[in-house]
């Protein structure tokens, strides 16, 4: 069996380096370790011998196990393992053929696959957190040095009122550190799977000689070798563990989709707010010299319409029947494996993303002036409300507004005359009109967004 698969059609995770984190040797990788951990810890409780435990180490070693010859069993067992104990029994016995018989003892196959998903998802959630950190990084710079840079706040596609860039960046870094918070607690929930046939143990406590208590130690012993959550009650049904995973998963790419489609809103030509560092190669079109596509975003906005639909499969895989389900728990695996590297990739696309992003305060305050004095009509109607009414004050105001729009005049002006006919003497409509002065708390809000993210950057 010869199959390569380099992501051709992934660019969400493309050449991000995070394939081999959860390809099919890094599985076999993670059940190695897996059998490993248990031997030595049955040895700890007397269970089998410590020369074996020492065997079965020496044999846990890259290329002891064949993949293609354990991918090649999956079709006749229903899963990796048994092929795989197969392979790795076989490996044991040419270091030592005594401590053949003492591979795999008491175990079952879910007990191993589940303990290495969860391996493989420590990494990637690992992988994950660094380069959220790495993004936030990037975002809190611009929150900070864009503080008070005014711009056009948007609602329904269409002007608002004024905001600033570093509000606008402090949204987006909310959502990333919503996201770090949410990885955090998935990766330190990550549990051992030791459970046996059906979740009794039983085969285990019976190798054991019958003792409780050693039966009892043997998740923990064995999870704080593979440093995961020595979780006693087995988790066969109960699929919490891997849900968590993908729900952190769905969180992140969301919260990165979010600041992916604004860059990519904000990048469109006619608004030109943000674009991306120009990079030899990087954003070209195979047909238009001129175009510099935001290609970043774009891949990161790819990985946060993929993981949903296929994360719905994880969660799906919760309603199994028996204590051992056909179907639901192997439902899981590939879609898991999927949303662990489209996240992935995401969160190493998203750190490149921030990294390169461009601002344009100019144009920004070029667009804040595309209506005209419009887009501060609010603060406007609270100041004529005293003297109008609110009522005969929106009105006014929205008939000037749209004179504004028709006619192509200042709304200063259009405002100006119809106060005048109105017989009210209004405001300093020039004051008034300035949008850089009606941004609310923008800057303190950036400020409780720095401060949050000064506190979750600490090592934890």
């Amino acid at each position: 069996m010869s199959v390569e698969d380099y992501g051709l059609l992934a660019p969400a995770w493309v050449a991000t380096g995070v394939a081999e984190l959860v390809d099919d040797a890094a599985l076999v990788r993670a059940m190695l370790d897996v059998e490993v951990a248990l031997a030595e810890a049955q040895a700890e409780l007397g269970v089998i011998p410590g020369s074996a435990a020492a065997a079965i180490r020496a044999a846990a070693v890259p290329g002891s196990v064949d993949v293609a010859v354990v991918a090649a069993g999956v079709r006749e067992t229903g899963n990796p393992v048994v092929a795989f104990v197969g392979e790795f029994t076989r490996a044991v016995g040419v270091v030592d053929p005594a401590a053949a018989e003492y591979v795999h003892r008491g175990g079952t196959s879910q007990d191993i696959l589940d303990t290495a998903l969860v391996l493989l998802c420590r990494g990637v959630l690992e992988r994950v957190e660094r380069d959220l950190l790495v993004c936030a990084e990037g975002l809190a710079g611009h929150a900070g040095r864009y503080r008070d840079t005014p711009m056009a706040g948007r609602t329904l596609t269409q002007h608002a009122v004024p905001v600033t860039f570093g509000l606008k960046v402090a949204t987006w870094l909310q959502l990333v550190l919503d996201a770090v918070e949410r990885v955090r607690r998935a990766r330190a929930g990550l549990p051992v799977s030791v459970g046996g046939a059906a979740g009794t143990l039983a085969a285990y406590r019976e190798y054991a000689g019958d003792p409780v208590d050693a039966t009892v130690r043997l998740p923990g012993l064995v999870a704080a070798r593979l440093g995961l959550v020595g979780r006693v009650f087995p988790w066969h049904g109960v699929r919490t563990p891997v849900v968590d995973v993908a729900a952190a998963l769905l969180v992140t790419t969301g919260a990165l989709g979010k600041l992916a489609a604004d860059v990519l809103v904000l990048s469109r030509t006619e608004i030109g707010e943000v674009s991306q560092q120009r990079v030899p190669g990087r954003g070209v079109s195979s047909a238009m010299p001129q175009k510099h596509n935001p290609v970043l975003a774009t891949l990161v906005a790819t990985a946060a319409r993929q993981v949903p639909p296929v994360a719905l499969v994880v969660f799906q895989s919760m309603v199994v029947e028996d204590e051992r389900s056909s179907g639901g728990w192997h439902a899981e695996w590939q879609p898991l494996r999927e949303c662990l590297r489209i996240t992935a990739g995401a969160a190493a696309n998203a750190a490149r993303l921030v990294g390169a992003l461009r601002v344009s305060a100019e144009t920004m305050a070029a667009n804040l002036r595309l209506t005209r004095g419009a887009i501060v009509s609010e603060r406007v109607m609270v100041a004529l409300t005293p003297l109008l009414g609110r009522g005969q004050a929106k009105r006014l105001l929205a008939e000037a507004t749209a004179d504004t729009e028709r006619t192509g005049t200042d709304l200063a002006h259009t405002l100006a005359t119809a106060l005048k006919e109105a017989g009210v003497s209004g405001p300093d409509l020039s004051d008034l009109l300035d949008p850089t002065g009606y941004t609310g708390i923008s800057g303190p809000l950036v400020d409780t967004t720095l401060a949050r993210f000064t506190h979750l950057k600490e090592p934890q």
